[in-house]
């Protein structure tokens, strides 16, 4: 299936819906608008195989772009606009992108690349032009509205979010089938029950990859998607019941965001048309999806995955209350959980989750990092420590990095996160080792309270108290500090090594 036979046969079927402004792009549209961008790259002599680069907000022609390079057999970068220049800069020169793309919203960063991107033979602006920038508008509308004639499937090569460093490109090799022979139909219909009468919400940026990957998986199959601009916890609410979505993909920090709105604000709107809410990208704590399963009922499904695309874990919402704090069982993979030397752990025990079976992957023209990632056995891992029940059931319990060790004790902050993000007063929280002089490291806090006028002293203690009477006192932070707000991506993943090097900068 591909956006054109849904054309074909319905060409006035909206395909998605620019949530704010309620703009529309029907599959008509989509089809004649992604044939022209395809009908672009070949005249610019880009082949199968080659690559270009996007760096866009929510845009409206954001997913016409990606289609004109799926069917031209491209692999296709998008890009965060909140990266600074230098992080863009390495992006597009490491994918070697020939093409670039971006709007007239991002007229800074495009004017300081100017020059600085050598291996880029064209650069288009949307909305706008400036100097050494064309008209992407101006440059497809030239171009014919039919087929290319050698069609064929490319793909994303996505970035990752570069929490320890610059970002890591994450390649998978391109299927060499022609277009329109990839199903993605399966996973959306026998996991998550969607037919061409779903709606599906994409409250995240699209530029990452389950938003994009989910995106066009309905596209493709002429699911309508509602993309948000940007998320807002009640503007999401209200967009679920304007849209009658039945289906959607969410992160854990936007679950906390809905559940910390006032009650009489999540009662005002009527979600019952949800029949799928697919959330992932960070573990979520037991207390928050309890009370989402009680408000939205067990529409939730989880998954564990990667952008690598070499392992998929997913569970329903009957399996988790039976498996509470559980990712899932693996579906297209096998899981093993192996110690620092590779050996396999026993049942119940932590160590480093490693894929067996799922799909390729390398990290982009860096043979060292993709090595890292590799078991002797040539199973993978995204570097994230979990353990299995006896029922093959995978919990997460941090990522690898993030441990602290405090007097040879292994922490892992992310349950320390659970408990205190349950806090009423605290609206983010970020939890990480710190130097001490006789343990090496001891646990901090870092919280964004819901009102930054309460932070002090006496909410440090409130929370340290609130947090001992749940967990070990080793695995509580010794001191909290505050910030009105923390680096997190809008996907969900936390910046935490900007907030540990500061601390480590003072060592």
């Amino acid at each position: 299936m591909h956006p054109g036979i849904i054309a074909a046969a319905t060409p006035e079927k909206i395909a998605y819906v620019m949530a704010d402004t309620g703009q529309t792009v029907t599959f008509g549209e989509l089809e004649a608008t992604s044939n022209q961008g395809a009908q672009l790259f070949r005249r610019l002599g880009l082949k199968a195989g080659d690559h270009i680069a996007i760096m866009l907000e929510n845009h409206a022609r954001f997913l016409q772009i990606c289609w004109a390079a799926q069917r031209a057999g491209l692999y296709y970068t998008a890009i965060s606009w909140r990266l600074q220049q230098e992080e863009v800069e390495y992006i597009v020169n490491n994918c070697e992108a020939r093409v670039f793309v971006t709007s007239g919203e991002r007229r800074d960063i495009a004017q300081a690349l100017k020059g600085r991107i050598p291996n880029v033979e064209h650069c288009y602006m949307l909305d706008a032009v400036m100097p050494g920038y064309e008209s992407w508008e101006a440059a497809i509308a030239a171009m014919p509205r039919v087929s290319i004639d050698d069609q064929t499937e490319g793909q994303s090569m996505l970035y990752s979010s570069g929490t320890t460093g610059y970002p890591k490109g994450i390649k998978r090799p391109l299927s060499g089938v022609a277009f329109g022979e990839i199903d993605a139909l399966p996973v959306m219909s026998t996991l998550y029950g969607a037919d061409q009468s779903s709606i599906y919400l994409s409250p995240a940026p699209l530029y990452h990859a389950a938003p994009l990957g989910f995106s066009m998986a309905c596209l493709r199959n002429g699911i309508q998607v509602v993309v948000m601009e940007h998320f807002e916890a009640e503007r999401a609410l209200r967009y679920i019941e304007q849209y009658r979505v039945t289906h959607s993909q969410w992160v854990p920090t936007m679950f906390v965001r809905m559940l910390k709105l006032p009650e009489e604000v999540r009662k005002k709107y009527d979600v019952s048309s949800l029949r799928c809410a697919i959330h992932a990208a960070a573990p979520c704590p037991i207390p928050v999806k309890e009370q989402m399963i009680a408000w939205w009922g067990p529409v939730l499904y989880e998954y564990y995955a990667g952008t690598e695309g070499n392992g998929f874990v997913q569970l329903n919402s009957q399996e988790w209350l039976a498996h509470k704090g559980s990712v899932g069982r693996a579906l297209n993979c096998t899981v093993h959980i192996c110690d620092d030397d590779g050996h396999e752990l026993p049942i119940g025990e932590p160590g480093t989750i490693y894929f067996g079976g799922g799909g390729q992957f390398e990290y982009y023209k860096d043979p060292d990092k993709t090595a890292q990632s590799r078991h002797p056995q040539g199973w993978s891992t995204l570097g994230d420590v979990g353990y299995l029940d006896d029922e093959d059931y995978l919990y997460l319990t941090d990522r690898k990095h993030f441990m602290i060790i405090s007097g040879g004790v292994n922490i892992y902050p992310q349950e320390t996160e659970n408990i205190l993000i349950t806090h009423p007063k605290v609206y983010d929280v970020a939890v990480f080792g710190v130097p001490n002089e006789d343990f090496g490291e001891e646990v901090k806090a870092v919280v964004q309270p819901v009102d930054m006028a309460e932070a002090g002293p006496q909410l440090e203690q409130e929370l340290i108290a609130f947090c001992r009477s749940h967990l070990s006192h080793i695995k509580c932070p010794r001191t909290v500090d505050f910030e009105a707000q923390l680096p997190r991506h809008p996907t969900g993943k936390l910046y935490k090594r900007l907030l540990k090097d500061r601390y480590w900068q003072k060592k």
